[in-house]
């Protein structure tokens, strides 16, 4: 099982190149950045996790932008959204985007992705249905791999629609990154068995992680599909030890993100003592 690291990618959290070059040589597998351009400053959408919005949401940096830099600072290290709100980007200024990302990376890139949980966010970026958010996503997954395999790609889906054009330069990966879609609730999990490359659960949220493992696989049976071939990254908010980690791994897990807890988010003083802490762990995994 892989390790990686998520960061909220304040201006005030460690650099991306320094973070990067770090979790290189610690031995982590990835760096994950998510995503909010901006944050409404009056909504009714509540939080998920229940009370106040935690401050750092409102100083995000680019993540693109910041993979970049941690791209140019390594040589192995994978470098993932998790999670990028692709319907708040336009589709071919976002593709070209994440195809020169891979490119000038190597192929290291993973596209985590979800419909994000913020309404009046979601409708001031675009002009898509939020009550159709889910389908959305898909035909924008659906048409960012015809973008990226392609030689003269169109798309002519209900919500996303164009006819042939020139899309180069193609990723590095073949069809593009792994598209891996971080989704909880029956809807999210039906779209994620059927299409995506990977899910993207966290592990506070499942009632019963091995459990919701095994529902997800059947899902993935259901549709047709290998549940090998669907990689599963665990966001991990438990207080995170090895003997926890080590049963994620007998699940089958792919990767397990860790990361500096909700109550540390504005304390990036604790980013560095916890990537040397768990990099112990890193060959027992």
């Amino acid at each position: 099982m892989h390790l990686g690291f998520s960061s909220m990618n304040t201006a005030d959290d460690p650099a991306p190149a320094l973070l990067a070059r770090t979790l290189e040589d610690a031995g982590f597998e990835s760096l994950w950045y998510g995503e909010h351009s901006h944050i409404p400053a009056c909504r009714s959408t509540p939080y998920p996790a229940g009370g106040e919005l935690p401050a750092p949401y409102r100083k995000m940096m680019d993540p693109y932008i910041s993979l970049m830099a941690a791209a140019a600072a390594t040589s192995r290290l994978r470098l993932g959204t998790g999670i990028a709100l692709l319907l708040e980007r336009e589709l071919f200024s976002q593709a070209k985007t994440i195809a020169t990302l891979d490119r000038l990376s190597g192929g290291r890139v993973l596209i985590g992705c979800g419909v994000g949980w913020n309404e009046e966010e979601f409708n001031n970026a675009t002009s898509l249905p939020w009550e159709r958010r889910y389908l959305a996503l898909r035909e924008t997954v659906e048409a960012q791999r015809a973008l990226f395999r392609d030689p003269e790609p169109a798309y002519h889906g209900e919500l996303i629609d164009f006819d042939p054009v020139w899309f180069d330069p193609k990723p590095v990966q073949a069809g593009g990154p792994p598209v891996i879609f971080g989704a909880m609730g029956p809807l999210g999990l039906q779209h994620a068995a059927r299409w995506a490359d990977g899910w993207m659960p966290v592990d506070v949220a499942l009632p019963d992680v091995a459990a919701g493992i095994a529902d997800f696989r059947q899902r993935v049976r259901a549709n047709g599909r290998d549940p090998d071939d669907v990689e599963i990254t665990l966001v991990v908010m438990s207080t995170v030890t090895e003997d926890l980690l080590k049963s994620y791994r007998d699940l089958g897990i792919h990767r397990c993100n860790i990361g500096v807890g909700m109550e540390n988010w504005d304390k990036p003083e604790r980013v560095m003592p916890m990537i040397e802490q768990f990099a112990r762990l890193i060959p027992q995994l």
